[in-house]
Formats: C-alpha cells, structure tokens, sequence
C-alpha cells in the first residue's frame, strides 16, 4: 500500500503577504500569522497535494512536495 507525504513549503523571503494562496486553500489548510501576515500551515492533514496555491503564487513562494512511501 502507497502512502503520500504532503509537505507544504513556504518561502517567506519570496512571500509579499498577497493571501492569495491562503484565500485560494480548498481546504483552508493555510492561515495568515500576524504580525506580517504570512501564509503558515495550520492543517497538514487537510491539505490533498492539490497545488493551486503553487501554481497560482504570483511570487513563487511556496511549493508542495510530495512523497510515497511504500507500506
């Protein structure tokens, strides 16, 4: 049996705080954490590996990476 790993990285340096990816969130995986309101995750478990925050990140500033591992 396959499991998937999501791992959601987020890269503040790059980020400007536009909470697009945040509003974006399907599953609202992501939250804004004051006092710069950049995205984090709040719920890893929540988030499917959809991709939309990558792809629609007008910056680049965060990517999903995803593992198997065989069980």
């Amino acid at each position: 049996m396959e499991q998937r790993r999501i791992e959601v990285v987020i890269y503040n340096d790059d980020c400007k705080s536009c909470r697009l990816c945040v509003d974006i969130c399907p599953r609202d995986a992501l939250a804004e954490e004051p006092p710069l309101m950049k995205p984090i995750v709040v719920d890893i478990g929540a988030c499917t590996g959809c991709r939309l925050c990558e792809l629609l990140c007008p910056d680049w500033a965060i990517s999903i990476e995803r593992e198997t591992a065989h069980a």
